[in-house]
């Protein structure tokens, strides 16, 4: 079969990527959607289970740090479009282990940039109709102050007059958001001197089905329904805006097919919260849901020594977005928290396998010779 595009999407068993590679795959049926993704701890082939017989699919269980593997990947199927979202990406791990985050997060982005870069070199039509998306990070920007306290009436935010936009000077404060930075500075780096057609996009953080449950929100469902203590870092006081992850998955797609070539925007919710509110909101959803009285879990609440260079507040500007590309999201906090937890618990054989790590060894003994 002749596909119009072929793209290949890195990251595409985890959390966001899995939701972007549905969606490619289901919209655009005369497109070959070639997931590159190396089956790490947080990537699982069951959040595709769906869409994994669509012809238009393939899965292609591969370590992006690989050049060889990359290029040969790219000529093999004529890509002309990357969706790179691959990354190591929880702040507490980079502290424990940097390395990893230099390793997948910069030198896995360079390996892809080069390897698209001498790809498309070597055809007729060089750069013509090429894309190379990057999908980043707000917490490259650093930090915002928290200057009003309490947020606004119904203290849900916003929680200060500054945001982030996409001409916010970068002063990442973590080895994650170090390690991103860099990637966004190469991603732009092949553009400025080869030419290359990229985009990068920095989002804020996401929250929806089949996110691996170390984050904030699946883990502290999962615990709620468990009985088991919920942590939170210092007084619970850090502020993040908040963006459901299908909206992000739009946004990509928007961004993709009609977003300027060596642009970047920002994709947020314009949805502060205090992680104490969240997850207040998170006991009385799940309460209600399993038919626990009102407020039966807030014992749950432990306070914990706080994270170390811990943000106090992200907040994305996202009206570049709306006002070029007319993207908006689509659901408000408490609607996408209702439909969020409802999956989680109509779903808890698989957040059963996450926890218990069985996946892991399912997926990694199927691909292990391929």
């Amino acid at each position: 079969m002749n596909f119009k595009r072929n793209i290949i999407v890195t990251g595409g068993a985890g959390f966001i990527g899995s939701h972007v590679v549905r969606l490619f795959v289901r919209k655009y049926p005369d497109y070959r959607i070639i997931n590159v993704d190396k089956l790490t701890y947080a990537g699982n082939l069951a959040n595709l289970a769906d869409i994994e017989a669509c012809p238009n699919y393939l899965f292609v269980k591969a370590d992006i740090v690989d050049f060889d593997r990359m290029l040969a990947l790219m000529q093999e199927y004529s890509v002309d479009g990357v969706i790179h979202l691959a990354a190591e990406s929880h702040v507490d791990r980079s502290i424990k282990d940097p390395f990893t985050f230099a390793r997948t997060n910069v030198m896995g982005t360079l390996s892809l940039l080069q390897a698209a870069k001498v790809h498309w070199e070597s055809s007729p039509a060089k750069y013509e109709d090429k894309l190379f998306y990057h999908i980043s990070t707000d917490e490259v920007y650093g930090a915002l102050e928290l200057t009003r306290p309490e947020g606004d009436a119904d203290g849900r935010g916003p929680y200060g007059e500054e945001f982030f936009v996409e001409t916010t000077k970068y002063n990442p404060h973590s080895p994650y958001s170090a390690s991103k930075a860099s990637s966004d500075h190469f991603v732009r780096a092949f553009h400025d001197t080869y030419g290359m057609p990229t985009i990068v996009t920095n989002c804020s953080n996401n929250y929806g089905p089949y996110q691996f449950p170390e984050k904030l929100i699946p883990l502290f469902i999962n615990n709620i329904r468990h009985r088991r203590p919920l942590p939170v870092y210092g007084r619970g006081e850090n502020v993040r805006d908040w963006l459901y992850v299908e909206d992000h998955a739009r946004a990509i797609d928007t961004i993709f097919h009609r977003g300027k070539v060596a642009e970047t925007y920002n994709i947020g919710g314009f949805n502060e919260w205090k992680n104490i509110d969240i997850v207040k909101v998170l006991i009385r959803t799940v309460d209600r849901l399993l038919g626990n009285p009102e407020g039966a879990s807030l014992d749950l609440i432990t306070y914990v020594t706080d994270r170390a260079g811990h943000d106090m507040r992200y907040a994305i500007d996202s009206r570049k977005l709306q006002r070029e590309l007319g993207w908006e999201p689509s659901l408000q906090f408490e609607e996408g928290i209702e439909k969020t937890v409802r999956w989680y618990l109509d779903n808890q054989s698989w957040l059963d396998n996450i926890t218990s790590g069985a996946y892991e060894n399912y997926y990694n003994d199927m691909y292990a010779n391929r």
